[in-house]
């Protein structure tokens, strides 16, 4: 029994999933050598969704699909609008009676951003899977069609029901809460800090854990109340840092996510700044660079009296999502720190 059968058999009848491209590696085209190696001046966001499936022989299968092409850009190129056209159309998906479960195509490189932003936004409890590729279509080794397989495979399967967004990489289904990439050319480059929910195996997931955090149809973010996002931006910690933070000021920002070295340390030259910023009404997030652990809250720095707000064990740039969401519902740093602490 091949992968498709074996997942195919669990299902009374073909589930109807919509696969959603968006561009990225996955449709990826370049060069590549016998070896199966590929220049690293391919071109994402070339392959069309229609040549994606169809380079993933048994999908028809397992479930049957409705394709569409929403973008076709590099992942480096979303931007907060690109976020939001995206889990609309999601959620318009998944509010459908003929859809089942959706499938989203996507560049490595936000993926976890994407992924996270879903997560919080799109009131479902239809499985939604994201995938991609660490090697562009035309590599003879292209891990695209695989991973297309197993993602359409975990969205089809009943089990995938009411457990958040899911990112499926090589074998391995994350939770969008977590997943972070960690490699820029591995074919594991995509991990989970408290690992991952759990694996494909023979062509239908296995799950070893849940997650604890409201996400999806519990989120409070729903997309459909969000007309926009506030500007928000990140600030690299690092030695000898200067006053960079004003840049995003300057630009209307409403939130920074302040990315200090260790547990979101504060150095003496920025503390001055960050309480400026505060005064001003810029909401500070504190955040760490490390890629893992909580930040403790008034540990090393004051946040009480400077009325910043610091992250759980989101990254920054889950951070810098997440508190832009808190302020389409709220103002002040009581509740954005609630947000935190509860998402």
């Amino acid at each position: 029994m091949n992968v498709a059968d074996s997942a195919a058999s669990e299902l009374p009848s073909r589930p109807r999933i919509a696969v959603v491209a968006t561009g990225g590696t996955i449709a990826g085209v370049g060069a590549a050598s016998s070896d199966g190696s590929f220049s690293a001046a391919y071109r994402a966001a070339v392959t069309p969704v229609d040549a994606l499936i169809a380079a993933a022989p048994g999908l028809a299968r397992l479930a049957e699909l409705h394709a569409e092409q929403l973008m076709q850009i590099d992942s480096a190129d979303f931007s907060d609008q690109g976020l939001l056209q995206l889990a609309r159309r999601v959620a318009a998906l998944c509010a459908r009676s003929d859809i089942d479960g959706v499938v989203v195509t996507h560049g490595t490189d936000t993926m976890e951003e994407s992924a996270y932003f879903l997560h919080l936004t799109v009131p479902s409890r239809k499985p939604v899977v994201l995938t991609g590729a660490m090697r562009p279509a035309t590599s003879l080794l292209a891990d695209g069609p695989v991973n297309l397989l197993h993602a359409v495979a975990v969205a089809a399967h009943r089990s995938s029901v009411g457990r958040g967004v899911l990112v499926v990489m090589n074998e391995e289904i994350h939770s969008a809460r977590d997943v972070t990439k960690a490699h820029i050319m591995r074919l594991d480059a995509f991990v989970s800090p408290h690992g991952p929910l759990g694996l494909v195996v023979e062509g239908a997931p296995r799950w070893y854990r849940a997650v604890a955090r409201p996400h999806t149809a519990d989120s409070e973010f729903d997309i459909g109340r969000i007309a926009a996002l506030p500007l928000t931006g990140v600030v690299n910690g690092h030695g000898s840092m200067g006053r960079g933070m004003y840049a995003w000021v300057a630009a209307g920002a409403r939130a920074i996510v302040h990315v200090g070295v260790g547990g979101g340390s504060v150095p003496l030259m920025q503390r001055a700044v960050l309480h400026e910023l505060c005064q001003r009404g810029v909401q500070v997030v504190r955040a760490s660079r490390v890629g893992a652990g909580p930040i403790i809250r008034n540990a090393s720095f004051d946040d009480d009296a400077c009325g910043s707000v610091v992250a759980d064990d989101q990254s920054p740039v889950c951070a810098r999502l997440l508190v832009a969401l808190a302020l389409t519902r709220w103002e002040g740093p009581r509740d954005v720190q609630a947000a935190f602490s509860k998402y």
